[in-house]
């Protein structure tokens, strides 16, 4: 206990008042509002942190202490290069492309999803879903076929092959830079899983949709989404500096510094002002992230997470079992939403070795597919369906997520039980 109150922030005193405040965040986010107030998540996390500095006495060097800034500085590169590619109209033509092999059906799905999961491994995946979605969506409709299915599984897709790389969503980059992951081992480790993941997941939404394709949606006439011309030198700029990037993530530098060097390449362009490409940053997942930083930095300071880990275990339910962690990992990520999840379990699993981090990135990623609250990107993809008259319900999107993340999750720990 004398170890406990000497690495708490602040005096012993002070620990009742960060659990309450870490509590009151926590269920915030996992109702994801406040009654009366026009709060977000992101609200909530950014309120919590501030009430860890007024209430519990939460040091700004303390604060500066619990975030994880290389990860900011990654995800701030990565949405730089994504929001290059974006104004250059690369996202776009993609999605014309893909729009155009409509003929066959079956194929088309295939197509669809290969080329989410593939773009979603090395860019932003809520910006695939966000230009991909009106554009599939409308193409559908025009064709009369029931959309419906075929956005599902670009959402699933995405979720799916963000899990192929470190840098394939916000969560993963934290897990990579916590863990102090090696980026190429992680691919090779992960490219098993994910492909079973992937080839399971497009069997089943096939074999559950094939009957119901048919559409008695209107076609829209005009398509309601900013679209962006397609600029060939500034694409190409844009995909070399990626895949320079990717290379070097290779080498023993550190990623945030390279990816902040792509950044700074884009934000000094002949093209594109500064406005446009940093009004393409999601600013409010990084203020999601510093904010829960501090929440549970504190949190975890107070000794109470080791605690509740060690309560668990010791009534069967051990974190640090692959099984256990990766149906915590998709229950939560359901429940409060990926981010917190990973951010939550970062503190209280055993980082000594790679896998319990693996397991994470995976579980987080694949879980993301069961409901549409479980990753930022299926959200994405039902308001974006909106814009073009199409309405994906949560039966909708359980009715394929729940087999498919399970098929995922089965994919996962059958590699962990083979390679053990």
């Amino acid at each position: 206990m004398t170890e406990l109150i000497a690495t708490a922030p602040g005096n012993f005193h002070q620990r009742p008042v960060i659990l309450a405040i870490f509590a009151m965040t926590y269920v915030g986010i996992a109702i994801g509002r406040i009654p009366g107030l026009k709060l977000n998540r992101v609200g909530i996390s950014l309120l919590g942190a501030i009430g860890m500095m007024i209430f519990a006495g939460i040091g700004t060097n303390d604060v500066i202490s619990y975030i994880n800034w290389p990860t900011i500085f990654l995800l701030f590169g990565f949405f730089v290069i994504s929001a290059q590619l974006c104004l250059s109209g690369f996202y776009d033509q993609v999605a014309n492309g893909i729009s155009a092999r409509l003929g066959h059906p079956m194929r088309f799905l295939l197509v669809l999803m290969l080329v989410t999961g593939g773009l979603s491994a090395f860019l932003n995946h809520d910006i695939v879903c966000y230009v991909f979605t009106p554009i599939v969506g409308a193409a559908l409709l025009r064709k009369r076929l029931n959309p419906v299915p075929f956005l599902i599984a670009l959402a699933i897709a995405s979720n799916v092959g963000a899990g192929a790389t470190l840098i394939g969503n916000a969560q993963d980059m934290l897990i990579g830079q916590v863990a102090r992951l090696d980026f190429g081992r992680y691919m090779l480790w992960s490219s098993i899983p994910v492909t079973v993941a992937m080839g399971t997941s497009y069997a089943i939404i096939w074999l559950m949709s094939r009957k119901r394709l048919q559409s008695i949606l209107p076609s829209p006439d005009e398509l309601d989404h900013q679209r962006y011309p397609f600029n060939r030198a500034h694409t190409v700029k844009g995909l070399i500096i990626l895949a320079v990037v990717i290379g070097l993530f290779f080498s023993p530098l550190p990623k945030e510094i390279i990816a902040l060097a792509a950044a700074g390449i884009h934000l000094a362009s002949t093209k594109f002002r500064t406005d446009d490409l940093l009004g393409r940053v999601d600013w409010p997942i990084l203020v999601l992230f510093m904010g829960l930083f501090v929440v549970t930095g504190a949190f975890q300071a107070t000794g109470y997470g080791e605690q509740a880990v060690q309560w668990l275990a010791h009534n069967g339910f051990d974190l640090n079992v692959p099984q256990n962690l990766a149906l915590a990992a998709t229950g939560l990520s359901n429940l409060i939403n990926n981010a917190p999840a990973v951010i939550l379990l970062l503190k209280v699993i055993n980082l000594a070795s790679p896998l319990p981090a693996y397991i994470l990135a995976l579980a987080n990623s694949f879980g993301g597919s069961l409901f549409i609250v479980g990753s930022v990107s299926n959200i994405i993809v039902v308001q974006q369906a909106r814009t073009v008259g199409i309405k994906i319900s949560f039966w909708d999107f359980a009715r394929l997520g729940i087999p498919v993340t399970l098929g995922a999750l089965g994919a996962l720990l059958g590699w962990v039980a083979l390679i053990s």
